[in-house]
């Protein structure tokens, strides 16, 4: 038995009285959802690879496309953890930017003489944001090619690239069971990395489907020996929370510091950075009270780095706990350590590492005596984004 498993064997009631109907259950469904949405890559293959024929992927590369990768909040960190395995496998620029700056800013973000293809991810489909970014990029420029990723339906965004058959949009909806019931975004989040980190491989699938087998059996390891290790954590009266990683596992930091942000209502403080941008101001925050969370590098080019941070903050005492996440480290850098039975490399990690920091977050969000499912109390915060007016 472990932490999580005592919570999804509690009685029905229980769970709905206590908040924990949906978030627990959607983090330990993860390794087994994600072959599921590597089974509707192979099903919807060919209708992609045409598709994306068409946007230009498969030009000369110096007549690809720029890709957006867009979303909000979660959905951003989706493609933060994606540009760089999708920047070297296309070999066309790929950058993530957040459908919130689109919504305000469309026109210093779109040159005129370049062509796009939008990579939009979102799990509802109907954030005011993510709509609005699409509909005023089909009206201020109708060739931008727009492929969408949602775990709904019924989505908004969906029914508006439907709508209308001269729109260059492609739309594909996740299993319904990765449509988290729950506040905050878990199988959600996994799930899209990992149907994005499918697209990387388009050209050859069997290539991620090896890797789709290592994934699984991290995950699986992760949620063997992470929930134990997170609810300990939760008990240790920590004010603050820091997550540090390096390339792709920076967006790992960015989605565990929000997710813990989220799930406790902002009653543990957090921030996240690269481990070589920590230096340059944000290490000023960290105190004896911050929890430090160190997404280790697969990298023995990147992991040095990682290391002399790790250090540094030892010798100066700036916190007392300092967990290593996703790969070893020498055992005087570290109070706690966290390594998985497989390790990837680092392109394909965010979707099992972001385990930890969502188990974290759980802990800590009963530990407050929050609700996981629902942890606004003053409704701060909504499943779905409300309230937001759009402007033309």
């Amino acid at each position: 038995m472990t932490a999580l498993s005592e919570l999804l064997g509690l009685p029905a009631q229980e769970k709905v009285s206590r908040g924990l109907e949906f978030t627990p259950c959607e983090i330990a469904q993860q390794p087994e959802t994600w072959p599921k949405t590597f089974a509707l890559f192979e099903e919807r293959r060919a209708q992609i690879v045409e598709f994306l024929d068409a946007a230009g992927i498969f030009n000369e590369p110096a007549h690809r496309p720029t890709v957006f990768l867009v979303g909000a909040g979660t959905s951003d960190y989706i493609g933060r953890a994606l540009t760089q395995i999708l920047r070297e496998h296309w070999q066309c620029e790929v950058l993530a930017v957040p459908s919130t700056d689109i919504v305000t800013h469309l026109a210093e973000l779109v040159l005129p003489h370049l062509k796009y293809l939008w990579i939009s991810f979102s799990r509802s489909g109907d954030s005011p944001e993510s709509v609005a970014a699409v509909e005023k990029a089909l009206a201020a420029r109708p060739d931008i090619h727009h492929l969408i990723v949602t775990c709904n339906s019924d989505a908004r965004m969906v029914k508006l690239a439907a709508g209308n058959p001269s729109i260059k949009a492609l739309s594909i909806c996740l299993d319904d069971a990765v449509n988290d019931r729950g506040l905050a975004m878990t199988s959600s989040f996994s799930n899209m990395v990992v149907f994005g980190q499918c697209l990387a491989h388009v050209n050859d699938p069997a290539r991620y489907k090896n890797v789709m087998t290592d994934l699984v059996a991290a995950g699986k390891s992760y949620l063997a020996t992470a929930p134990d290790l997170a609810a300990k954590l939760a008990q240790g009266n920590y004010a603050t929370a820091c997550f540090v990683g390096s390339g792709a596992l920076h967006a790992t930091a960015n989605e565990c510091a929000l997710k813990t942000l989220e799930l406790t209502s902002g009653k543990t403080l957090t921030l996240s950075e690269s481990a070589l941008g920590l230096r340059h101001g944000p290490m000023s925050a960290l105190k004896d009270d911050t929890l430090f969370v160190c997404f280790l590098s697969s990298d023995d080019q990147v992991r040095p780095y990682e290391s002399d941070l790790l250090r540094e903050i030892g010798d100066k005492k700036l916190v007392r706990t300092r967990v290593g996440i996703g790969a070893p480290a020498a055992a005087p850098l570290l109070e706690y350590s966290l390594v998985p039975d497989v390790l990837l490399p680092d392109a394909y990690r965010p979707a099992c590492d972001v385990i930890f920091g969502q188990l974290l977050g759980l802990f800590l969000s009963l530990r407050w005596n929050l609700r996981p499912d629902r942890p606004s109390p003053n409704g701060a915060i909504s499943r779905v984004v409300q309230g937001v007016k759009i402007y033309a």
